[in-house]
């Protein structure tokens, strides 16, 4: 219960938007990237924040004012962890095993960010910490095995579970880097600026030094709507997340963020009717037990 015994809360309100946007953008994903590659993904998402959160920054503060180097360098680094490597590793992701499977998996971040600050940090793990790390284990071996049955198995079909592990791992890193930065006094549309642009500026050098700077233009036209809605609803969940952040205690905005997963699959359930978003009972049970245990990672934290 919420102090003062008010449970729909404005931030409780904005975390789950958030996690309604976040599964938009999930399955915009997975139908903007079925010919074009998750870079050009990142690259039209990255696009869109910025194209909305600077100007907004702007309009609704002072980023000069508020700015400190400490903050800026929080933000930057977050944005190159979370914006611009975990978010590669999740739309490659969802590309190659769809969002109803990566999703949940990627929910697997308060574990990643659990076991880092055992081992550097020297926190102690509770019995409802280890109980809950089981769970999530346990709805990623389910989201797995049914995977590699359905897919056809494989080691190149396994290959794409790597990619939202990874993907938990490095947006587990994240919120530590952006706390610092909201701890100097910075507004959320000014860190979010701050973290978008940084990383949007470094995926771009990134390309061009290895590859060569991506060809928009040559992106399927039936493609680049979805990546332009996946960039307006990563947005938007930017905004409800920091928000509710900024509203809210931690351990009560990240359980309802985790809940994503669940609107991904209710969302493929109810509307999609190809086989790119093939949603099985085993599917969806895993689904639920790993994102139980990311909530109780977070509760017993």
């Amino acid at each position: 219960m919420i102090p003062g015994g008010d449970v729909l809360t404005v931030g409780v309100l904005l975390a789950a938007f958030g996690a309604c946007a976040l599964a938009v953008q999930s399955l915009a994903i997975r139908y903007g990237t079925i010919t074009s590659s998750s870079a050009e993904a990142l690259v039209v998402v990255l696009a869109v924040n910025v194209l909305v959160l600077v100007p907004a920054a702007f309009l609704f503060g002072s980023p000069a004012e508020t700015l400190t180097r400490d903050a800026v360098a929080a933000f930057a680094a977050a944005g190159l962890v979370g914006t611009m490597v975990g978010r590669a590793f999740h739309y490659e992701g969802i590309k190659r095993i769809g969002s109803s499977r990566a999703e949940p998996i990627k929910a697997s971040q308060p574990l990643h960010a659990s076991l880092v600050a055992v081992v550097v940090l020297g926190e102690v793990v509770t019995t409802g910490h280890l109980v809950s790390m089981v769970a999530i284990v346990a709805g990623i071996a389910v989201i797995t095995y049914e995977h590699g049955r359905t897919d056809g198995g494989g080691s190149a079909g396994y290959v794409g579970l790597a990619f939202p592990l990874a993907a938990a791992f490095f947006f587990g890193i994240e919120p530590t880097l952006a706390k610092i930065g909201f701890g100097e006094g910075t507004a959320v549309l000014t860190g979010l600026a701050v973290k978008t642009v940084s990383a949007g500026a470094a995926f771009l050098a990134y390309l061009w030094w290895t590859r060569g700077l991506p060809d928009l233009r040559t992106v399927d036209r039936r493609e680049l709507p979805w990546l332009v809605a996946a960039g307006v609803a990563n947005t938007l969940f930017l905004v409800g997340y920091y928000g509710a952040l900024e509203l809210e205690p931690v351990s009560l905005v990240v359980p309802l963020v985790q809940s994503s997963p669940l609107v991904v699959i209710l969302l493929s359930v109810l509307f999609v009717s190809d086989d790119l978003e093939l949603v099985t009972w085993r599917l969806a049970v895993g689904a639920l037990v790993a994102v139980a245990g990311a909530v109780g990672v977070t509760l017993f934290g």
